[in-house]
């Protein structure tokens, strides 16, 4: 009788644990990378759509390279509908991190077979949409303000910092946090489905060298979800390798500046807390041999035991 209660309640610990684990290490949103890079390869440039699992109601985080990646992923057979179809369908709407072209350019040249749908930026880069993309000199203007006559496909949705706002037709929402990248302004979007988050960065350089406090304050607002484990990941972008110098960064990470910042976020959350945590690594620049370079460094590195993962075009992430 004693070894039967004894089994029962191994059994039953067991149970428990196993569904802690489940619980702890079930993925919550589904990343599909439409483009992965920085720089001059055109056909691969930043841009991920972001669903949660089980939904097809996608924003698409950037927008640098839009159809080759939707191609890349129906190839792979992330999607069982045709291009054209996701791009309509499953994108509800863009989070547009600044206005520099390799973020938005897959958006601009999709936008005559696009549906309509939201835009959602700060200020600042809206207007740049306004007064240089979606004007008639130098594309056409597929928007609901700006240069006439407007075509209202698009609708913009001006950001403001720290101020959460539901992303329409998806069951997430969106805050933002200011970043700097060199002149401009760019963006860290925080997702929230339900109780659980990731955060996507634009590009960023360290606020050391930016003269800047962003990367900071985005790290106490964030600190919180990651004692609560409710932080997933991170996207964040690692542009040149450590050669680079801080004078030629153009408001950029290295491998040793995204550590520097990374054991800043640790020390606001807690020691050891990032072992194991998942970073996403985007916007590496090419040539091939930097990028090598950068995920060696990176290797070398990362004395705080992150989990660094690297997207690839068209093969779907789990996070």
């Amino acid at each position: 009788m004693r070894l039967a209660i004894k089994t029962l309640l191994t059994c039953f610990f067991l149970v428990l644990s196993l569904t802690a684990f489940t619980q702890q290490t079930k993925s919550i949103f589904r990343l599909v990378p439409l483009g992965v890079k920085g720089g001059i390869d055109e056909s691969n440039l930043s841009a991920y759509m972001l669903a949660p699992q089980g939904s097809n109601n996608y924003v698409c985080l950037d927008a640098g390279t839009l159809h080759y990646g939707i191609e890349k992923a129906v190839a792979n057979k992330v999607f069982a509908i045709q291009t054209e179809q996701v791009l309509k369908k499953y994108i509800k709407g863009y989070l547009i991190s600044h206005s520099h072209f390799d973020h938005l350019a897959g958006l601009i040249i999709n936008s005559p077979d696009d549906s309509a749908k939201n835009i959602y930026a700060f200020a600042g880069c809206i207007e740049t949409f306004k007064t240089h993309y979606f004007t008639w000199k130098s594309w056409a203007n597929f928007a609901d303000e700006g240069e006439a006559p407007q075509l209202r496909k698009y609708h913009y949705i001006t950001l403001h910092p720290k101020e959460e706002i539901k992303i329409e037709n998806t069951e997430m929402t969106v805050k933002a946090f200011p970043l700097s990248h060199s002149n401009l302004t760019s963006t860290a979007f925080l997702v929230r489905n339900n109780d659980d988050y990731l955060l996507y960065l634009g590009d960023t350089g360290p606020d050391e060298v930016e003269k800047s406090h962003n990367l900071d304050t985005l790290w106490q607002a964030i600190a919180p979800l990651i004692r609560e484990k409710k932080l997933k990941a991170i996207m964040i972008e690692v542009s040149f390798p450590d050669e680079q110098p801080d004078k030629l960064l153009f408001g950029h990470l290295t491998p040793r500046w995204l550590m520097k910042e990374l054991h800043e976020l640790e020390r606001v959350t807690d020691p050891g807390s990032l072992a194991g945590f998942k970073v996403v690594v985007t916007h590496v620049k090419p040539p091939q041999s930097s990028i090598e370079r950068i995920k060696k460094q990176l290797a070398a590195e990362n004395d705080l035991k992150l989990n660094l993962i690297y997207p690839q075009q068209g093969i779907k992430l789990d996070l």
